[in-house]
């Protein structure tokens, strides 16, 4: 049965920036990379050697533990390089791609005919697989398991987040194969959710569950809807998928080609054009920054939104789960005495001595600086006015800072992600790192219980 949820609970972060609603193209880029860490929890077996030739959607590298799982080229090219670290742990495979794209052809499925296990080895044999993620753990689902549903979550709350109702626009046939093999992955619904009163393509789609959400972010965030529609027990698995990545998978599904291109919102206070960009999977930022423009050398590049992305830099790449670049001035600069005097130009949730309360639909142009240092746990109150999920933050994070595996399950565990706790990074005045603090904590959990 379809939903319509409200959301109290939470902030908007208003930045200048946002990205203009026109797509533009850049020139390819020479190298891309595919980089493991990305991938949480795997353990990557390499299938190519430097020198070696592959095509778009040819295995560049696969699950250690479950080699069903592979990871493919998003372009035709040459094996440039293997980055490694210490221990010799590879860190990204760099592929310079052809000037004429050539793809690994793959088996055309018809959805109408086709079993789960034949949904499952096309995904897997393509390379798709990696873009279907299970909570708990937020990792890559294992194959050989079956999920009680299956979210997508349409809503993009985050500040300065691409906006699927205009990037989606005109992939409702890819959308649509990609949902219906998903619904012959679960016994149960294939859940998905939009903003309210939009005019999302995701809205259209057959054969699924439309809910709708309205709120302050995190709305969007796919824990915040599982907690609303089907919450997650002990013993339970719930897999998700992010829209552009359905957008691939149908079209691996209908044409045998693994296409990466996504459309991804360079956005943010330094962009000089900021506006939406046909981008492929592991390209260079430099490339697509030479089109939009920087104002000023200053910056941070960040392979995602402002709460929950990865610092790149200019010479990094986007990420593989990526759908937007986002830059905003480096807070390596200090104000005098700036703990003592009124505050208008930055966001708080309290009213000592900050006023953004009084503007709440103010945009600012805010940069990295944290405004304090790290300090010990305060007692505050503000975890729970930015954060809907009905458990204890501050206790969930305690509890995994000491590793008490029994209070960390009754505490909620198995609900969240890293990304939930974003928002209370953000309000910490304490400036305690909670995205990294949770990310242990699921890793401890899966090692000790699984």
């Amino acid at each position: 049965m379809s939903q319509d949820i409200r959301i109290k609970k939470g902030l908007n972060i208003n930045l200048i920036g946002a990205a203009e609603q026109t797509t533009a193209s850049i020139t390819p880029s020479d190298v891309y990379s595919v980089n493991p860490p990305e991938f949480h929890g795997i353990i990557p077996k390499l299938a190519v050697k430097v020198g070696a030739k592959v095509k778009a959607g040819e295995t560049l590298f696969f699950s250690k533990v479950n080699t069903a799982i592979q990871f493919v080229s998003p372009v035709s090219g040459e094996v440039l390089e293997i980055v490694r670290g210490e221990k010799r742990k590879v860190l990204s495979v760099k592929v310079q791609a052809d000037k004429e794209q050539v793809f690994q052809e793959n088996a055309v499925v018809d959805i109408a005919k086709v079993d789960a296990d034949g949904v499952k080895k096309a995904l897997l044999s393509s390379g798709c697989w990696p873009f279907i993620k299970q909570r708990p753990y937020d990792v890559i689902a294992n194959p050989s398991t079956s999920p009680k549903a299956i979210f997508i979550s349409g809503y993009a709350s985050a500040p300065l987040a691409n906006d699927y109702d205009y990037s989606l626009k005109g992939k409702e046939a890819y959308l649509q194969i990609a949902v219906s093999a998903l619904k012959k992955l679960t016994n149960g619904a294939v859940h998905v959710t939009v903003g309210k009163n939009s005019d999302s393509p995701l809205a259209k789609l057959k054969g699924v569950t439309i809910n709708t959400i309205s709120g302050p972010h995190p709305a969007g965030n796919v824990s915040t809807q599982i907690a609303y529609i089907d919450p997650i027990n002990k013993g339970e698995l719930v897999w998700v998928v992010t829209p552009q990545d359905l957008v691939i998978i149908g079209e691996v599904l209908s044409t045998g080609k693994f296409n990466s291109e996504r459309v991804v919102a360079v956005a943010g206070s330094s962009v000089s054009n900021p506006k939406y960009y046909t981008v492929k999977i592991g390209a260079k930022v430099s490339d697509v920054l030479k089109v939009a423009g920087l104002n000023g050398d200053n910056v941070r590049v960040i392979s995602g939104n402002v709460l929950t992305g990865k610092a790149v830099g200019q010479a990094g790449n986007l990420g593989y789960y990526n759908n937007e670049i986002t830059v905003i001035p480096e807070g390596n600069d200090y104000e005098l005495f700036g703990w003592n005097k009124p505050v208008f130009d930055k966001v708080s949730t309290t009213r000592a001595l900050t006023f953004s309360w009084l503007t709440p639909n103010k945009k600012f142009d805010l940069n990295t600086n944290t405004n304090g240092e790290h300090r010990g746990f305060v007692l505050t109150g503000k975890y729970e006015e930015v954060c809907p999920l009905d458990i204890y933050p501050m206790q969930l994070l305690k509890s995994c800072m000491y590793e008490d595996l029994d209070e960390m399950e009754q505490l909620g565990m198995y609900e969240v992600a890293p990304e939930d706790f974003a928002l209370t990074e953000f309000v910490c005045v304490s400036k305690q790192p909670h995205q990294e603090i949770i990310r242990k904590g699921l890793d401890l959990m899966l090692k000790e219980i699984g």
